[in-house]
C-alpha cells in the first residue's frame, strides 16, 4: 500500500467538495450571526479557510476577507472556484499578516486544533492577537475535548463509507484513537478507488482541548471569553438555525468558541508574547 502523511480529500479540493457539499454554507452563515452579534467590523480573517467556499460566503455578505490556509492546492481551488476574498498561504500557528489590521479571526471545522502542542497554540494565539485590532473578535468553531472524559475510546472496528464521484467509488476505512498522553485524537484512514489508482493510507490528528484549559490559554493571551459552549452550531444535533442563543454547556462533541482581544490590561498584568515560530465522533468524518 502506498503510504502518505497528508490528506487524500484536501489534498484533492473538489473531491472533498464532492464528500462535504455544503450548499448551505451553515459554518458561515453561523459565523456571520455571530460576527453581527457581537457587533463585529467588517475586515475578517479566515484561518483554516480550505476551499474558500465559507471566506466567499462571508465576502458575498459584505465582508472584507482574507482567507489563509497552508495548503497550496486548497488555496488554488479556491481563487478559481470561489472569487472574491484575497487567498493567502500561512500556517497558522505562526502567521504575521500585519498588526491590528483585522476586526475578526474565523477559525471553522477544527483548524484550531492542528495545533498539536502548546508552543504551536501560544503561536496561534499570539498570531491572532496581533493581528486584530483592540476589540476583535475570535470565533472558533472545534470538537470538544471534553466529550472524551469518562467515555470508552472510539470504537475499535474500523469505520467503512463510500461515496462515487465523477463515476469513481471511493471507499473508506477508518480508526480513531486517544492518545492521553500528547492529548490528540489521532485518525488512520485508508483509502481505495475503483479506477485503477493504487490505495493510500493517510494519518491526522486533532488536539483534544478541554474547555477550561482553552479558557486559560486565552485570558494568558489577553483575550476575555464570551461564550464558550456545544451547541447549537453548524455541525451540531440538532443544527444551529439563525436566531438560536448560545447554550451554556460544554458537554457535546463540539465546542464554540467567541473571544475578544482587550483594549489594554488590567494594572500589574501583562500578556505572553511568545515569538511567532515554528464528521461523528465515532467515524472522524466531520473535520
Amino acid at each position: 500500500m502506498k503510504r502518505r502523511t497528508g490528506n487524500l480529500l484536501t489534498d484533492h479540493p473538489e473531491l472533498y467538495e464532492a464528500r462535504f457539499p455544503d450548499p448551505r454554507r451553515l459554518a458561515a452563515r453561523w459565523a456571520e450571526d455571530l460576527l453581527r452579534r457581537y457587533r463585529a467590523g467588517p475586515d475578517v480573517l479566515d484561518l483554516g479557510s480550505g476551499t474558500g467556499r465559507d471566506a466567499a460566503r462571508l465576502h458575498a455578505g459584505g465582508r472584507r476577507v482574507t482567507a489563509a490556509d497552508l495548503s497550496g492546492a486548497m488555496l488554488a481551488h479556491a481563487r478559481r472556484h470561489h472569487p472574491g476574498p484575497v487567498y493567502v498561504q500561512a500556517d497558522l500557528s505562526r502567521f504575521d499578516l500585519g498588526r491590528g489590521v483585522f476586526d475578526a479571526v474565523v477559525c471553522l471545522d477544527s483548524s484550531l486544533l492542528y495545533c498539536h502542542t502548546n508552543d504551536q497554540l501560544d503561536g496561534f494565539l499570539s498570531s491572532c492577537r496581533r493581528t486584530l485590532a483592540p476589540g476583535g473578535l475570535l470565533v472558533a468553531e472545534m470538537r470538544n475535548g471534553a466529550y472524551f472524559l469518562g467515555r470508552d475510546e472510539p470504537p475499535t472496528a474500523p469505520a467503512v463509507d463510500r461515496f462515487t464521484w465523477r463515476g469513481t467509488t471511493y471507499r473508506s476505512t477508518t480508526v480513531l484513537h486517544v492518545d492521553r498522553a500528547a492529548q490528540l485524537l489521532r485518525r488512520t484512514r485508508g483509502w481505495t478507488a475503483d479506477d485503477g489508482s493504487p490505495p493510500v493510507e493517510e494519518h491526522s490528528a486533532w488536539r483534544l482541548l478541554l474547555p477550561q484549559e482553552l479558557r486559560h490559554f486565552l485570558t494568558v493571551h489577553g483575550f476575555d471569553v464570551l461564550a464558550l459552549h456545544d451547541g447549537p452550531g453548524p455541525r451540531t444535533e440538532p443544527v444551529w438555525r439563525p436566531g438560536a442563543e448560545p447554550g451554556s454547556t460544554a458537554d457535546g462533541d463540539r465546542l464554540h468558541l467567541i473571544a475578544r482581544k482587550r483594549v489594554r490590561e488590567p494594572a500589574g498584568k501583562s500578556v505572553s508574547t511568545h515569538p511567532v515560530t515554528t464528521a461523528s465522533p465515532a467515524t472522524g468524518d466531520q473535520p
